[in-house]
């Protein structure tokens, strides 16, 4: 059963359940009712028997008290209670005055002399009111055996003189009043049930159709389908939540995917990057090299020059493989910096002062606008140096005769902005955003040869990035670059 039960999909346990829940109800309410009615005719029964006991004992305190305080003076009369009952009179001591009973009531064992009806009416000798039940013998059961009754005391003033004990048998809920209550209940049950059936339909497959759609997704997921989205919810409820929760996660996976993606292709660039740039030294270096041991070079001066081609060569490879060193040491952390308040101002004539020379040779204006009183930078000066020289050989390169390079700085909030402006050719839009990236090159046709590493600007986004502090450029070609990025400022404590 279980089992089966555990088949069954979440819609049809959701009806089950709504089925379940008002089928319970209505059994209950069958219930509640029969109690309620039982005891509605108890509390009418003992309602009119408490006035009748009253009635009774009013007229017997009455007589009492105008005729003198004997018994034997009352008319038997005032006994008489005007319908079939037990009726019961003691005085102070319990002894009988009254006990009168119908005919149909058991003589061979009077009632009045019951061990129940003693306790009764010693509680009302005391002064309490008692009701209950009590179970008297009748003949032929003519009669219910039982009997409910009432049990009050008898007062002149403060002072009890006996007890009086009203009883009648208890009055069952006609049978065809509760079978009118439970057709009713039924029939309201049938049309309960029916309303139930259409509700559990509605709700529950309004609550399990984004639950299919969830799973429909989850599965095409699970497939690498990770562009799979739900519809938006109508709702913001536990299931409007969760939809926005799985397409939020979905957003995440597909994100990441494809930065895998992306990191694995950058990968692969990188590998072939390395080995076209490892490459073309070593095929220059071998090639040289079985030269002079075939003693195909001859002549000295060229065995020289060719010796010196391939310490050149040599030289490449070492800042190679020292550029990937210091990248792979800055972006996983490890790089040491050593930081001090750092005058950009000064700084910055210092770095121009070793790039005039060449850049006097292609005509070149350098200048340095960083004001001598802006605030100084928490920063390694080493490192800044090595940003510096690398953003001004860059501008040399693509700035023609009669150009200009200028580095600026402005403060925004507790950041420098430093920015290296230069006249030259710019940088196409379709490259602008991939500069920054290792071994990216704008001009394809450029070989490690003529163009460096491909690791400059890498190297410099590293290293501003280890400070705390970003790099951007701007760019459209034919109207020269801005290289800028920030460091923080040094706040004095």
């Amino acid at each position: 059963m279980q089992k089966l039960f555990s088949r069954l999909s979440l819609r049809v346990k959701l009806q089950m359940s709504y089925l379940l829940v008002a089928l319970g109800t209505i059994l209950i309410l069958t219930f509640v009712v029969t109690l309620a009615v039982q005891s509605y005719f108890y509390n009418a029964q003992l309602d009119r028997l408490t006035r009748g006991a009253r009635y009774i004992a009013g007229n017997i305190e009455h007589f009492y008290d105008f005729l003198g305080p004997d018994w034997g003076n009352l008319p038997p009369s005032i006994f008489e209670p005007g319908y079939p009952v037990i009726l019961v009179v003691t005085d102070t001591t319990g002894r009988h005055v009254v006990c009168s009973e119908p005919i149909f009531v058991s003589q061979a064992q009077p009632n009045c002399t019951d061990p129940s009806f003693k306790s009764a009416l010693s509680n009302a000798l005391q002064g309490r009111r008692t009701n209950g039940y009590l179970q008297v013998s009748t003949e032929s059961n003519i009669a219910s055996s039982q009997y409910i009754y009432i049990s009050v005391p008898l007062n002149i003033g403060n002072q009890i003189i006996g007890a009086l004990l009203l009883s009648e048998p208890e009055l069952s809920v006609p049978s065809g009043l509760l079978q009118q209550a439970n057709i009713a209940i039924f029939v309201a049950g049938v049309i309960v049930e029916l309303i139930v059936i259409l509700f559990s339909l509605l709700l529950a497959r309004r609550l399990t159709r984004p639950l299919e759609s969830l799973t429909r997704a989850a599965e095409q997921m699970k497939q690498g389908k990770y562009t799979q989205r739900v519809a938006s919810p109508a709702s913001l409820d536990e299931l409007g939540r969760l939809a926005l929760t799985f397409n939020a996660m979905a957003d995440t996976i597909e994100a990441d995917v494809n930065e895998l993606r992306r990191q694995e292709q950058v990968r692969r660039d990188l590998l072939a990057n390395i080995a076209h740039d490892l490459a073309t030294p070593l095929t220059a270096i071998q090639g040289f090299s079985e030269a002079l041991a075939d003693d195909l070079i001859l002549d000295p001066a060229q065995r020289q020059e060719t010796a010196q081609r391939i310490g050149r060569e040599v030289q490449r490879l070492h800042r190679l493989v020292a550029d990937m060193q210091q990248m792979s040491s800055l972006e996983s952390g490890h790089a040491q910096l050593d930081l001090a308040p750092l005058n950009m101002h000064a700084l910055v004539d210092e770095t121009v002062a070793v790039m005039v020379p060449e850049c006097e040779q292609g005509s070149i204006a350098t200048r340095n606008e960083i004001a001598p009183e802006t605030p100084p930078v928490l920063a390694d000066s080493d490192r800044i140096t090595q940003v510096l020289l690398n953003l001004l050989d860059n501008a040399r390169h693509h700035t023609p005769c009669n150009g200009s390079i200028t580095i600026s700085a402005v403060q925004e909030g507790n950041m420098l902005k430093i920015t290296v402006s230069d006249t030259g050719t710019g940088i196409d839009p379709t490259d602008l955003p991939h500069i920054f990236e290792r071994f990216y090159r704008a001009d394809r046709s450029r070989t490690g040869k003529t163009g460096g590493s491909g690791l400059g600007l890498s190297i410099v986004k590293a290293i501003v990035t280890a400070h705390g502090g970003k790099v951007w450029a701007v760019s459209m070609p034919g109207q020269g670059t801005r290289i800028s990025f920030s460091l923080p400022c040094f706040l004095a404590r």
